[in-house]
């Protein structure tokens, strides 16, 4: 593999014009495609295989055009102080309300709650309304979210206190924005330290650009054909601009190092591509792992998403392997600091060949190896028991699905939801909604009625709502309202507890009992996401330590990598639940209320991390492999591999902690989540893991870090990663026109 690259580096160095035109051609097809392409899909979350989703199915059959999946919004009004809500100037201030919004824009109903039983609370205080809409949640046009808001604010204007509930606010996610703008600007402050030249640092973030850009587009134009949602490309966007960044950063440095090593600007772009670029084709291949693994989950929106992703990562690393040593071409050694390229001009900079003389200054990463080399044992043991503390937290994982109890109490749904919990009880956020399926059962009205008297004499149901049948007769539907909220332990177990109550239901009535509702769908998908994990990271991790096995030529290292992410992931989900869940420094970033992990945090911290993670250990591990097999002790190879690579390494895990932190600072509590937990699990893993952990094990281990069976030596095929073979390749003479571009 290392001769190929090195070929085609070479080639698409001297064809910079040609290669560089095609991939402009390229992304101008994919974006004429992708206006031209039909509107995306709608998003359809969906649970296949939970009884939630079997209900919510068997709703929109059963009850056609009463718009299940539709937004709704709840107008809470609370009397002023001393009052009743059904005072007369109180009431009529509320159904005039409610009155102005029942005609609005995709208003498909809004219920006054003085004719619907139990809307208002028992001490006449509090009452709501519901509103429903034809659009989907964050479908919901800006002009009827305006008349939402505009109704509420003249229910306060006539003295009330009122506040909206549900989800008809909800905005629509958008991918880029601000976050990546950041991203993209602490990324370049990184880049240019790290490379001390404006040129250098430019054409990774170009680079990163043209591939999402290219992705993006193809995620739009094939999005009503392969069913991608607008949001399937946020998780390609993403993970394409940190990759991107990450495989350009590496052949660029790798393509200074052998100009410093006295190369002509050709046959160091040769060079780059064939020892650093195939340790992207193998880093790039690790990530397409763990992004189609998502497809075990189930959940297909996830697998959407993650295939889309992949294939923004098959593009990046094309982008490297042919778009990067074009780019090369045409900067050649202005990619050197000026310093270097002034000193070169005086003729004291390194000669073609020259070694590294024996007084020179090491670097801060061979230092850090060294340091490392004296106390392997010491500093093995530390880093382990470092990360198994900051993992401990994580025994107490609870997951769920945080709705408006978790956000801020600046917006108008968490208010809502406070002064509903005040009203009519915690549980009343979250009711439970039984489907009572009497379809060829001789009592129907009978039987729905046995079900509610069952369900109401459970402990931890408040009230049970009167059956409401369908059109035809044969379903009928009532809610449980429980006595604790909707992401409490007790509400998940009064729904297995109804559902355990279904066989026996099912055998005096004949009817079929199934429980859905928003509050029994999110404890269905945390408790899906909980039984998909350990498949999950079976799939992952396994075909990775197959494939590093490959990559290595070593069973030992392989492990090592795979051992070192789990350690890193379970020490970032360990400080998710202390300030999440725990509530430890919530205050300073920013959280106001505690409470489980969401449910797809896990899962998708294993899917992007150990992308990221396998990166670092490929990029560092074969620069170390690369001089063992060139001859040195292995003590002295991991001091070359940290020489070259540290400094790059930690420039990636600075642009990627810098990004993922970023998020921190949203408002919105997932969102928060999310960067937290990105961006400890990549500061854990890049300095404690792969530059601290992984050289100490591997001094430990010494020559049988690479040990392999012959037997499985014979069976691996050899594709020569750390480019061993090209010292059998004779560098074919530059092209005069090279000294006209550089």
């Amino acid at each position: 593999m290392a001769t190929f690259l090195y070929r085609l580096g070479r080639w698409a160095f001297v064809r910079r014009r040609l290669v560089a035109l095609l991939w402009v051609a390229v992304l101008a097809l994919a974006g004429v495609l992708a206006a031209k392409a039909p509107a995306a899909p709608d998003d359809g979350f969906s649970m296949p295989g939970t009884e939630a989703q079997k209900a919510f199915d068997l709703m929109n059959e059963r009850f056609p055009g009463g718009h299940a999946d539709g937004a709704s919004a709840r107008l809470v009004f609370v009397a002023p102080s001393g009052q009743k809500i059904t005072a007369g100037p109180n009431q009529q201030a509320v159904e005039k309300t409610v009155a102005e919004l029942a005609h609005g824009e995709q208003v498909t109903g809004a219920v006054d709650p003085f004719k619907m039983p139990g809307a208002v609370s028992k001490d006449g205080t509090t009452a709501y309304a519901t509103v429903s809409y034809s659009a989907k949640a964050g479908e919901v046009a800006k002009g009827a979210t305006d008349a939402l808001q505009q109704a509420a604010q003249h229910g306060r204007d006539a003295g009330l206190k009122v506040e909206i509930g549900g989800n008809a606010l909800m905005a629509k996610p958008e991918a880029g924005g601000s976050s990546e703008a950041i991203g993209m600007a602490l990324s370049a402050v990184v880049l240019v330290i790290t490379f001390g030249s404006l040129v250098a640092a430019g054409l990774p973030l170009l680079t990163a650009v043209i591939g999402v850009g290219l992705g993006m587009s193809l995620i739009t134009a094939l999005g009503s054909t392969l069913g991608l949602s607008s949001t399937t490309g946020t998780l390609a966007m993403m993970l394409g601009l940190a990759v991107g960044i990450d495989y350009a950063l590496f052949i660029v440095s790798r393509f200074r190092a052998e100009l410093m090593e006295g190369r002509t600007p050709q046959e160091a772009a040769g060079r780059a591509i064939g020892t650093a670029g195939s340790a992207v084709v193998f880093a790039g291949l690790t990530v397409v792992i763990a992004l189609a693994g998502l497809s075990v989950v189930g959940i297909p929106i996830l697998a959407k998403m993650g295939m889309a992703a992949a294939g923004t990562v098959v593009i990046a690393v094309l982008v490297a392997l042919t778009l990067v040593p074009a780019l090369l071409g045409f900067i050649g050694r202005r990619a050197l600091p000026r310093k270097v390229r002034k000193a070169e001009g005086d003729g004291r900079g390194d000669t073609p060949g020259a070694a590294r003389p024996a007084g020179a200054k090491e670097n801060g990463g061979a230092r850090w190896a060294r340091f490392i080399l004296r106390r392997p044992l010491t500093v093995l043991l530390l880093g382990v028991v470092g990360l198994g503390v900051l993992a401990a937290p994580a025994l107490d994982l609870r997951l769920g699905l945080p709705g408006d109890e978790a956000k801020p109490t600046s917006t108008t749904q968490r208010r809502a939801y406070d002064l509903l919990s005040e009203g009519f009880g915690p549980g009343f956020n979250g009711p439970l909604t039984v489907m009572v399926d009497v379809k060829g059962t001789k009592d129907p009205k009978g039987a729905a009625a046995e079900v509610e008297k069952d369900i109401a004499a459970l402990p931890g149901v408040v009230t049970v709502t009167p059956p409401m049948f369908n059109k035809a007769g044969d379903t009928a539907l009532l809610n449980a309202i429980p006595a604790t909220g909707p992401s409490e332990a007790a509400t998940k177990d009064l729904v297995h507890t109804i559902r355990g109550h279904a066989a026996g239901l099912k055998a005096s009535t004949g009817a079929t009992v199934l429980v859905s509702g928003t509050t029994a769908m999110n404890i269905d998908v945390s408790q899906k996401m909980t039984d998909a994990l350990l498949p999950y990271l079976a799939v992952v991790v396994g075909l990775a330590v197959l494939l590093l096995m490959v990559v290595f030529r070593s069973v030992l290292v392989p492990l090592k990598a795979a051992l070192g992410f789990l350690l890193s992931v379970a020490a970032a989900l360990g400080a998710v639940v202390a300030v999440f869940q725990w509530g430890w420094l919530a205050d300073l970033i920013g959280v106001e209320q505690t409470g489980p992990v969401m449910s797809m945090m896990p899962i998708f911290l294993i899917g992007v991390v150990f992308g990221l993670a396998m990166d670092y250990e490929v990029f560092l591990v074969t620069r170390i492999r690369e001089g063992f097999v060139h001859g040195e002790e292995p003590g002295e190879a991991i001091v070359t591999g940290f020489r070259h690579n540290a400094r790059v390494v930690t420039a990636a895990a600075f642009i990627m902690i810098a990004v993922f932190a970023g998020f921190i600072g949203m408002s919105e509590p997932m969102i928060k989540m999310m960067g937290l937990g990105l961006a400890a699990a990549v500061a854990f893993d890049a300095f404690v893991v792969r530059m601290t952990i992984v050289p100490a094990v591997l001094a430990l281990l010494g020559r049988r870090a690479w040990w392999l069976p012959r037997w499985l030596d014979r069976l691996i095929p050899d594709v020569d990663v750390e480019g061993s073979k090209l010292h059998t390749v004779a560098p074919e003479p530059a092209p005069a026109r090279e000294s006209v571009t550089v």
